[in-house]
């Protein structure tokens, strides 16, 4: 053999330079066929076409820099160099960055974070917490410095300046900016506040990421404090928007939906005190009326009212009787003259009478007067003051014997009816 040899160990030292020094910095697309995250860091992965495959492996410096996660059946464009691993004389490709292809890196990253969060129910509805009505106290997570903490500021003054204010400064942008987010939160959730705002103004897509890392998504999550995201414009829809309690389209409106307006309070206030003094008003007019119901009640039953009104009775028939006997008196004094004149006429009638009588009985007594009634011879007789007649004497009775001149007391012995 004319040719020189040479070792296994030369050979692919030979084809690693070669390899090396002609494969710089190109760029393939294929898809992904297979992929592993190793603990270490690294990744490790293959590509492949309709025909043909070649392992590739990115460093754990260039992973950190990705915005997305590398997925089977994934079409990616990897820009990089061909590398040979001379121990094995295998060859692949180290890859320095991937995108999507046909598809912008961040895009894909906030659809796959989208759909991985949606899956552990950082999205869902039930567990979203209440924002306040009234706010009293209000953490403010942005940058000091901003004009989006400039025009929160401004609205607050104008809707609620009654509001204890806490600003917590942190980066809005920037690689750092996501665990700054994610500090700053965290901090502010420990200063019992009723309701966390964290946002920031408009920009780019890539001056607004930080609010589409994962980490700051955890740290809302896991907050006990009412959040409300306010990133960018309307147009721009974060991750921590989806996660948020509230999301707002700027942090202006941010203020506005969260914050009562005092002047509209104001005239609710007098619109109420209205309506609550006519509502007074009438209790007490109503309470007024039952008082006075209950009061007369009262007054019915009690013994003092009772008695007054028996005394009112009393007066009232005793006037009643005074009127009827003051009428019957005037009655009958109207009638005393015409009973007088018939008095004194039935007098003069009954005296007329009696005169007449005592006439008749004189004239009577008169002719029957023993005195002048018996004849010389003749003596009335009388027992015990009563005129008798001889034929009821019975024997040994005494009797008198009186005539016009004597008074004789006699016995009678002995009695003879005679025969007339």
């Amino acid at each position: 053999m004319s040719q020189p040899m040479m070792s296994v160990s030369s050979l692919n030292t030979k084809i690693k330079s070669l390899l090396e020094a002609t494969f710089m910095h190109i760029l393939v697309e294929g898809e992904v066929a297979s992929v592993t995250y190793h603990t270490s860091g690294h990744v490790y992965f293959a590509i492949k076409d309709s025909e043909s495959s070649i392992r590739c492996v990115m460093w754990r410096s260039n992973v950190a820099k990705m915005k997305f996660r590398l997925e089977q059946g994934m079409h990616v464009v990897i820009e990089g160099s061909v590398g040979v691993y001379t121990p094995r004389g295998e060859y692949q490709f180290y890859a320095v960055k991937i995108e999507p292809y046909g598809q912008g890196a961040l895009a894909l990253a906030y659809e796959q974070l989208k759909e991985r969060l949606k899956a552990k129910g950082y999205f869902d509805i039930t567990r979203k917490k209440t924002v306040p009505k009234i706010i009293q106290k209000l953490v403010l997570v942005t940058a000091k410095e901003s004009a989006a903490l400039h025009d929160m500021l401004k609205i607050i003054q104008k809707r609620w300046p009654l509001l204890e204010v806490v600003i917590v400064d942190t980066l809005v942008q920037g690689e750092n900016a996501a665990p700054q987010i994610a500090r700053a939160l965290t901090f502010a959730d420990r200063l019992e506040a009723d309701v966390v705002v964290v946002g920031r103004g408009g920009g780019s897509t890539e001056d607004l990421w930080a609010f589409n890392e994962e980490i700051v998504a955890d740290t809302i999550y896991a907050m006990n404090t009412p959040v409300v995201s306010a990133v960018g414009h309307e147009v721009d829809v974060m991750i921590s928007d989806f996660v948020a309690d509230l999301r707002a389209p700027t942090p202006s409106a941010a203020m506005e939906m969260i914050l009562p307006d005092v002047q509209e309070i104001m005239y609710a206030l007098g619109e109420l005190q209205e309506r609550y003094r006519y509502i007074w008003q009438e209790k007490i007019a109503y309470k007024e009326r039952a008082l006075a119901h209950h009061s007369e009640l009262i007054l019915r039953s009690s013994p003092l009212r009772k008695l007054e009104e028996t005394n009112r009775t009393y007066e009232q028939l005793k006037n009643e009787f005074q009127r009827a006997i003051n009428r019957k008196f005037d009655k009958e004094l109207s009638l005393l003259p015409e009973i007088q004149k018939t008095f004194l006429q039935n007098i003069e009638f009954v005296l007329q009478n009696k005169r007449e009588l005592l006439g008749y009985l004189a004239k009577r007594f008169e002719m029957i007067d023993p005195k002048k009634q018996y004849k010389k011879g003749w003596a009335q007789v009388s027992y015990k003051g009563t005129s008798i007649s001889l034929d009821k004497l019975k024997i040994d009775q005494t009797f008198i014997l009186e005539d016009q001149t004597s008074r004789v007391e006699a016995l009678c012995l002995n009695k003879l009816e005679l025969d007339i």
